[in-house]
């Protein structure tokens, strides 16, 4: 067969098979995909949209900036209000202080300059020297910042003991102390002269009040108290923390009071110690010197109550004397005893840093 002949026959072929493809093509729609895309077409315009968004933080960091501003505004006014109250409170406090100030630099005018100081947070002492002429002794001007700065002791704790003032100050650790009342020998022992208080009771009983015999103490608040008492309630309503017993009282309310004649004489002038207080109930301790207890040394109670007069104070209780007087402090023996050695006493006013 020639080319020719072959092209025919295949294209005779093939010619069904084209025409069929032909028909398909011409009588069939193509495929399509329908798609519903209107829930993604957004509602306004985007750049609608951005605008609005973006006003929006301006004016939330235009409010941020505001607020910020109206705080450190409002810190700044209460650092300001806090300076103002603590100046009107340090004035308040150093207006507060002044009649206190100025009551106790009168005080110091009569008893001249100190000669030792003890200042703590607790306590504050001054020691004064006193030398009218007719006598010499000391002063102790004695502030309690603490009640518990000042105790009462007995001996060495057991009743009937006695010791020094100086051993007392060793055993406790006291910075300062003085004797206290009175004693009676016996039974083998020195017991404290009749009503007696300490650690919140009476060491043998409560006794009333005979001849010129006198209590004296502290109370819970650290206040001075004493007299003469007929019966225990009456003492109990003072609320004693601690308190001895001697004669006489010197001072009350700030009146001389009047002196047993049998004290006027027997001694006539002794070494003494005084305990008294002033109105803003600072105490005052006065212990004057002797050589011995025979009635030609020393200071009349009369000369001590001219004393405690023009010292201003407002009570003032008489205690033991002679060769019992002491005063300690800073680990001395201020006073120079009449027995040439300090005398054991079975009770002791001591004071603590």
């Amino acid at each position: 067969m020639t080319p020719k002949q072959v092209n025919r026959l295949f294209m005779l072929a093939l010619a069904p098979f084209i025409g069929t493809a032909l028909c398909i093509w011409l009588l069939t729609s193509p495929p399509q995909l329908q798609l519903n895309t209107t829930s993604y077409v957004p509602d306004t315009d985007l750049t609608q949209q951005s605008g609005t968004i973006s006003q929006g933080l301006d004016q939330a960091s235009s409010t941020v900036d505001q607020t910020i501003a109206t705080i450190e505004k409002t810190g700044q006014l209460y650092q300001q209000t806090t300076a103002a109250m603590n100046t009107i409170r340090a004035k308040a406090v150093v207006q507060a202080g002044l009649p206190e100030d100025i009551y106790n630099r009168r005080i110091t005018s009569k008893l001249g300059r100190p000669i030792e100081t003890v200042q703590t947070d607790r306590i504050s002492i001054q020691l004064f020297k006193v030398n009218p002429g007719i006598y010499r002794g000391h002063a102790m001007k004695i502030k309690l910042k603490d009640p518990n700065a000042m105790k009462m002791v007995l001996g060495n704790g057991q009743p009937g003991k006695a010791v020094t003032t100086m051993q007392a100050v060793n055993y406790y650790g006291a910075v300062a102390g003085i004797n206290a009342g009175g004693y009676a020998d016996g039974n083998g022992g020195r017991h404290p002269l009749s009503t007696t208080f300490i650690n919140g009771g009476y060491v043998t009983g409560f006794q009333p009040s005979f001849k010129d015999l006198a209590f004296v103490g502290l109370n819970q608040s650290g206040q001075l108290i004493g007299g003469k008492f007929k019966n225990k309630e009456q003492l109990d309503r003072l609320n004693p923390k601690f308190g001895a017993t001697f004669v006489p009282v010197l001072m009350k309310n700030g009146n001389k009071t009047p002196i047993p004649l049998k004290w006027k004489t027997s001694p006539a002038r002794a070494p003494r110690t005084v305990i008294a207080n002033y109105k803003d109930d600072q105490l005052l301790v006065l212990v004057t010197e002797g050589y011995n207890e025979k009635g030609d040394s020393g200071a009349t109670l009369e000369e001590l109550q001219n004393k405690l007069e023009h010292l201003g104070v407002k009570d003032a209780y008489n205690l033991d004397g002679g060769g019992s007087s002491s005063l300690i402090l800073n680990g001395r023996v201020v006073n120079r005893p009449s027995d040439g050695r300090l005398r054991p006493v079975p009770t002791h006013f001591l004071f603590f840093k």
